[in-house]
């Protein structure tokens, strides 16, 4: 589907900060958009409430959806000030339980498993009268698109020109997708970079060969990388080539390093998950090695 030439509501209404984080790596300028602002902490809250929009229009009364906690915060926050029930799957252990959600006024329902179990649980919750599937490769996957990619014009709004890199978490790859098209849509060539858990998720590991799903028990949890881990990433392999038309690469970071950001942050006025750093701690990783100049905006995506 064509990217849109606009975002979907004004810039303003995305407007969390951009913070300049000075020479974080010699000789570089190092940028933070620090998506975790919005009310729900999470990146995933302008594609939540673009998913919610279509639903109300086209006449449906609950959304549902699984989440390893950002997309299901940001979606109950959604329904909620749309007036929409909301149903939200979650891992058994993940997040906070579901308490934010709940609080939210969503309904959470908890499953044994992977985040992959309760995406095929949402989907057989979905087949409800009245409800629909807002996942992220749902019938509403082109809103979803349009909601993450409008921090390319709240960018192109601050910036005016185009950075040299933008550094992006990895989950299933949509938000990559959704910055890829918006970039070719207002003219900017960016490398893209996208990072995610080292080892646990199979954009990271299949780059830069073909996309290959990790076995279902290869894939490592822990407190710090819930929200990467992934063994299907859902859109991966549109997100490796997304990734590959802009000339960028794929990183992997461990906890070490995901904690590591997290901690470097707060001296900015940033205060993400360890998961959230993801980008920055990608980043660092590769400027150990590979000498970086320009300005680098790296997106932090949940607190």
């Amino acid at each position: 589907m064509p990217a849109s030439p606009l975002p979907t509501a004004p810039i303003d209404a995305y407007a969390t900060p951009l913070i300049d984080a000075g020479e974080l790596v010699p000789g570089t300028q190092v940028l933070i958009k620090d998506e975790t602002r919005y009310a729900s902490g999470s990146h995933k809250e302008p594609a939540a409430r673009a998913v919610v929009a279509r639903a109300v229009s086209d006449g449906y009364r609950r959304v549902v959806i699984a989440t390893c906690g950002n997309y299901g915060r940001a979606m109950a926050m959604a329904c909620a000030a749309a007036g929409m029930a909301c149903t939200v799957v979650l891992p058994t252990g993940w997040s906070d339980g579901g308490a934010f959600m709940r609080a939210a006024g969503a309904d959470v329902h908890l499953v044994s498993g992977s985040y992959e179990d309760a995406v095929d649980e949402s989907r057989r919750l979905a087949r409800t009268d009245g409800w629909i599937d807002g996942n992220v490769d749902g019938p509403y996957v082109d809103a979803v698109f349009d909601g993450h990619g409008v921090v390319v014009h709240a960018l192109r709004a601050a910036l005016g020109e185009p950075p040299a890199a933008l550094w992006i978490p990895v989950g299933n790859g949509t938000t990559i997708i959704a910055v890829h098209r918006q970039l070719r849509a207002v003219g900017w060539s960016v490398p893209i970079h996208g990072v995610g858990s080292a080892a646990n998720n199979p954009v990271v590991t299949s780059w830069p060969g073909a996309y290959r799903m990790l076995p279902p028990d290869g894939v490592v949890t822990t407190d710090h990388n819930q929200p990467l881990v992934n063994w299907h990433a859902l859109q991966g392999p549109e997100a490796m080539a997304a990734v590959a038309d802009t000339a960028g690469a794929v990183h992997g970071a461990d906890d070490e390093e995901l904690l590591a950001a997290r901690d470097l942050l707060v001296r900015h006025g940033a205060r993400p998950t360890a998961s959230g750093a993801v980008a920055l701690a990608g980043l660092l990783g590769h400027a150990r090695e590979t000498p970086l100049t320009g300005t680098h905006v790296v997106l932090l995506s949940g607190r």
